[in-house]
């Protein structure tokens, strides 16, 4: 969970970054795999933008959202008939990250933050893939498709909706 947020927190300050990204939407596939080669695999579409918005959209193998507003992340999970609400601290700076990323290849990319190690690949300026181990040493991949940049986007998008009777947990 820690490195979903951090990852959130990636994406969000990687499109106020020199690449002049404004907005980013795309379809997604995470892949965690563990120390004993299992995987598990999730789908779904990532909406962000420059102002510190973001929503991941889990659609598979459960239906799961995650909004990022500015530090403040809401998870909801309508399965579990559960909200959970947390405020973040971070001193999360995606520009001096990419500024003191190395280029391994002509479209990958080596960064860290806090002592994880991120790989970004590249086509065509755009991001296809975020690979980095997490806090249990699984190696997590993150495949972008159906890419559109600098689009616009309602920022309602970014207003978490969730059902009233739903368990709502604050950290």
């Amino acid at each position: 969970m820690k490195y979903l947020l951090l990852l959130l927190l990636l994406l969000s300050k990687l499109l106020a970054s020199p690449m002049n990204l404004t907005t980013f939407q795309a379809d997604f596939i995470q892949t965690i795999t563990d120390d004993k080669n299992k995987t598990l695999t999730y789908e779904g579409k990532i909406i962000a933008s420059y102002t510190k918005n973001a929503l991941w959209q889990y659609t598979s193998p459960v239906e799961k959202s995650v909004y990022l507003n500015q530090n403040k992340v809401t998870i909801i999970e309508p399965e579990l008939e559960q909200v959970i609400i947390r405020h973040i601290k971070s001193n999360f700076n995606f520009f001096n990250m990419i500024k003191n990323a190395k280029k391994i290849t002509s479209n990958q990319y080596l960064t860290t933050f806090n002592n994880v190690k991120f790989t970004i690949t590249t086509k065509n300026k755009k991001i296809k893939t975020i690979k980095y181990f997490d806090e249990f040493e699984n190696k997590v991949k993150i495949i972008f498709k159906n890419q559109k940049q600098n689009i616009k986007i309602n920022n309602n998008l970014f207003l978490p909706k969730y059902n009233l009777d739903f368990d709502v947990i604050r950290d």
